[in-house]
């Protein structure tokens, strides 16, 4: 079971090979293959655009991992499984996906990666197809949208095929036709997609060197300048200045700029997220308080302080109304990302969605009576260990209270979300005047309670981070996973060992050799 569109997209049987079956099961999709294969489609174009479009009206009910894929999505896959017609599918979704949507990216992104993995001459086809260059950007400037699409789709291949056919992908051409789209001032959904394309090319370390010394001679380099937007009171610009930032301390770093997380400040600050308790590709802003996704997966995080007992409360404004689950979640909660495992889909945890408009609990979804989101929205979020219940609120507008978490636990809750592509939002555990506090009952805040180290309070560069972990000496005995714990564990029936009881207890197989796991003892009992 799961929540994330990403997998119940990509969800159904699997052939021997362990490759997506695009028919097996599926009676309407056998008369479909039949249908394809007697050349009966007269209007090709068409009927993809049709597809595409019925597609991303469908993603919005797909909340079981044990649903079919919608019959558009398994026949642009039959479509795509020939390379004119993998052409088409991805010049419709270029042409097609409208602005407005907030789903229409990260179905792009979902179609994209289900999809057949392009040749590199394929893809050669495409970027000629196109015609990217500087020009093409001029002639376009008034289609903003046909732009981001194609800065989307290049995105997911670049990082679809990145090592050796991803340097073929980056042409001259397509370096300029990316370059160029961050000095477009008006359209800042436009650069934001533009700049996750390069992000997701610097993955090959010869593209990353590529890209930087194209933004060297640059006059000024787009980047600085696109920084100063994090504070833009439009959330358009804020996710611009947010993920140039993050290319500037991760990425394409600027000699003489000093990395964001040095120039904090951090007074006052007792909670935040926990860059030490994320799932892989989340971007943790350098404050603390800021989380985004831009990759295919279903990313998730916690907060730094966990609550045992009283009423709680902390707030999210909403930047972006795509598809994220905040709510409450304990250590016990597992993060599985490439599966669509996150925050609302166990026991251990409750969620809110705003976009489609559901609450989350134990992988299972029930409607709530709010509105969709918007950006700019403030959503609340209050736990009562007393009452044993926890209430969500949209603009202080609070939903009947919710007991289900308690049913099978009791304390130990951290603040917690997860995150579909290209969302993002910020989180207040108390350090700001909350904008909707609850006027019904005396809460405690996050901030109020928690402590940080110095070192705790610092989000570090990836690079930098890295380059401490290499440098770390592992204590002899310390658990194979985190480094840090001792290693006391066994399990069974395996019985490999090597685990501290924390991570032992986030596994369902044995990282070793895969097997089910069916319980964890201490080592020596293990011996006995």
């Amino acid at each position: 079971m799961g929540s994330c569109l990403c997998s119940c997209l990509t969800g159904g049987p699997t052939d021997e090979d362990g490759s997506r079956s695009r028919v097996e099961g599926n009676g309407a999709a056998r008369d479909d293959r039949h249908y394809l294969d007697c050349g009966l489609f007269v209007r090709l174009p068409t009927l993809v655009d049709n597809l595409v479009l019925e597609t991303l009206d469908n993603v919005r009910t797909l909340v079981d991992l044990d649903q079919d894929p919608p019959r558009s999505m398994v026949v642009l896959h039959m479509i795509a499984d020939k390379e004119d017609g993998w052409l088409t599918v991805v010049l419709s979704m270029v042409n097609v996906i409208p602005m407005a949507d907030p789903l229409g990216p990260a179905v792009i992104l979902l179609l994209l990666d289900d999809c057949p993995l392009p040749t590199k001459d394929l893809v050669v086809r495409l970027a000629a197809k196109l015609k990217l260059s500087s020009q093409y950007v001029e002639e376009n400037r008034k289609r903003p949208v046909l732009l981001r699409n194609v800065c989307v789709v290049f995105g997911c291949l670049a990082e679809k095929m990145a090592g050796p056919n991803s340097l073929a992908l980056l042409t001259d051409d397509t370096l300029a036709f990316l370059l160029d789209i961050l000095k477009l001032d008006d359209s800042p959904t436009v650069i934001l997609f533009s700049l996750i394309a390069l992000e997701k090319f610097a993955q090959t370390s010869e593209n990353k060197l590529t890209i930087k010394q194209r933004l060297a001679v640059m006059e000024p380099n787009p980047l600085l300048r696109l920084e100063a937007w994090v504070s833009h009171a439009d959330y358009q610009y804020q996710q611009v200045g947010f993920c140039a930032q993050w290319c500037l301390d991760n990425l394409f770093e600027v000699e003489g700029r000093p990395f964001t997380y040095e120039g904090q400040d951090f007074t006052g600050l007792n909670v935040m997220l926990n860059s030490n308790d994320t799932s892989e590709y989340l971007k943790i802003s350098p404050d603390g308080l800021q989380a985004r996704c831009d990759a295919t997966s279903f990313e998730s995080v916690r907060c730094t302080f966990p609550i045992s007992s009283g009423c709680w409360y902390y707030e999210v404004t909403i930047v972006t109304s795509g598809v994220m689950q905040i709510g409450w979640a304990t250590k016990n909660s597992r993060f599985l990302n490439y599966e669509g495992y996150g925050i609302g889909d166990d026991d251990n945890s409750l969620a809110y969605d705003g976009c489609r408009q559901l609450l989350w609990y134990n992988a299972q979804a029930r409607g709530h009576g709010h509105r969709c989101w918007r950006p700019g929205d403030v959503l609340g979020a209050l736990l009562d260990t007393e009452a044993a219940h926890c209430v969500f609120s949209l603009n202080g507008d609070p939903l009947p209270p919710i007991t289900d978490l308690f049913s099978t636990v009791s304390s130990g809750f951290f603040a917690a979300a997860s995150f579909m592509s290209f969302q993002q939002c910020r989180f207040n555990f108390g350090r700001d005047p909350f904008r909707f506090p609850p006027t019904d009952r005396p809460f405690k805040t996050f901030n109020e309670f928690g402590t940080l180290s110095e070192e705790e309070r610092i989000v570090l560069p990836r690079q930098i981070r890295l380059h401490k972990l290499r440098q770390m000496s592992v204590k002899e005995g310390a658990c194979t996973l985190c480094f840090d714990n001792p290693a006391n564990i066994a399990l069974q029936p395996c019985g490999h060992r090597g685990f501290c009881s924390t991570c032992a207890g986030q596994l369902e197989q044995c990282p070793m050799c895969r097997t089910e796991i069916a319980a964890v003892v201490p080592e020596q009992d293990q011996q006995l």
